[in-house]
């Protein structure tokens, strides 16, 4: 590595049209609490590592029932992604962010 300069992989939200249009029922429980992660456009990567974050600020509603149903697999993927991108294993970082994509498929379903 450089003295003065270092690489980074950062993994980058990709909506066909942005959060928001891609999850409505998502987007709707996170506004009620936290608009800034809908405004900002967050990524489900993103997201998945917030994942205590938003435990603590959901509690008591339906999100957070959602969100514990699938928070060990979110943990999990999210550090398995992160040891993935620092071994620049980038490949399998990006089998497991189509993993993290399936899981909140699943929750967007579950919401109502």
């Amino acid at each position: 590595m450089s003295k003065n300069m270092q690489l980074t992989v950062t993994a980058r939200p990709y909506y066909d049209n942005d959060l928001e249009g891609t999850y409505p029922k998502l987007t709707r429980h996170l506004r009620r609490q936290d608009s800034n992660l809908v405004e900002q456009n967050s990524s489900l990567y993103e997201l998945a590592g917030k994942l205590d974050q938003l435990l603590y600020r959901f509690d008591g509603t339906p999100l957070r029932e959602v969100f514990l149903s699938h928070g060990d697999k979110l943990r999990n993927l999210h550090k398995i992604i992160q040891e993935s991108i620092a071994d620049w294993n980038l490949s399998q970082a990006d089998k497991h962010l189509y993993s993290i994509e399936d899981i909140f498929n699943e929750i967007e379903s579950e919401l109502d």
